[in-house]
């Protein structure tokens, strides 16, 4: 019988995030899985705000996902390196959530991603009720599980399909496509954090890398000077333009006032002839005639 069908006097009163453990006190395996969840959630933090343009979405770094009230609740609990949800606000009942409790949100994370230690066993453990390969896919139902490992720079992803996980093939860019999310997910070797190696990340449907908030700062910082050199371009490219101007207006000037001056003696020569011609025919001297 649903939960909402029952009198108010006897529902079943099930834990939420606030009354549920949020930390198994286990320590990071290493370095390399919080600076690979960051530099996923920087990646993606843009283009996920223009794919959820209100806000409507959560990331999670090894947050507690509980699917089923168990005692102790930890075991009715997994916590993936990284998941994503799409379609869920941000915040539950105005406040951040400490875990995702499957029976109050409802929605299953979209993609789940786990870092390989070691060669992997726990990850693929598909032991009933408690490997989190069978977790993932027969209780929580992503719909894409990845399965990242650094150490040998090999990452599988599966999809749900129907009741099971199956294996995806990589796409012609050797990447593989999370279509509800129109990314591209791979390998890319360089340095993050002056941390080098090979990194797992995620690329546009364009085939662009989605850049680190580093990355985007050298870009904008590239810009602005590319931005600031034109500009100086342009500056000194007009105060040459306006310096030809100039120089053109003063030899036009020079010009109008040879050709003023020139008119001016015209006129000057003419008022002498006038007069002389005045003169000669009060003398009765025809001017013609002379």
């Amino acid at each position: 019988m649903a939960i909402a069908s029952l009198p108010p006097e006897q529902k079943i009163a099930y834990p939420t995030h606030l009354d549920l453990p949020c930390s198994d006190d286990k320590p990071v395996d290493n370095d390399f899985h919080p600076l690979q969840s960051q530099l996923l959630r920087s990646c993606l933090a843009p283009y996920l705000e223009g794919l959820h343009p209100d806000g409507d979405y959560y990331v999670g770094t090894d947050t507690g996902i509980y699917w089923k009230t168990t005692n102790p609740p930890l075991n009715g609990c997994r916590a993936p390196d990284f998941f994503y949800v799409p379609d869920v606000p941000r915040l539950l009942d105005g406040a951040m959530r400490r875990s995702y409790v499957l029976w109050v949100e409802t929605v299953a994370p979209l993609l789940v991603i786990e870092y390989l230690s070691g060669k992997g066993a726990e990850e693929r453990d598909a032991t009933p009720n408690k490997g989190k390969f069978w977790v993932y896919e027969r209780a929580i139902r992503a719909p894409y599980y990845a399965l990242w490992d650094p150490d040998l720079e090999k990452l599988e992803v599966f999809e749900l399909n129907g009741r099971r996980y199956r294996p995806m093939a990589t796409n012609e860019n050797g990447r593989f496509l999370i279509e509800p999310m129109d990314l591209e997910f791979g390998t890319w070797e360089g340095s993050y954090f002056d941390h080098p190696g090979v990194w797992l990340r995620a690329w546009d449907p364009k085939g662009v890398m989605l850049p680190t908030a580093e990355e985007r700062e050298v870009v904008a910082v590239e810009r602005a000077k590319s931005a600031q050199k034109r500009a100086t371009s342009e500056r000194r490219a007009a105060e040459q333009e306006k310096q030809r101007a100039d120089q053109e207006q003063q030899r036009a000037d020079r010009a109008q006032q040879r050709a003023d001056q020139e008119k001016q003696r015209a006129e000057q020569e003419k008022q002498r002839a006038d007069k002389l011609a005045a003169r000669l025919r009060e003398l009765g001297v025809d001017p013609p005639q002379v």
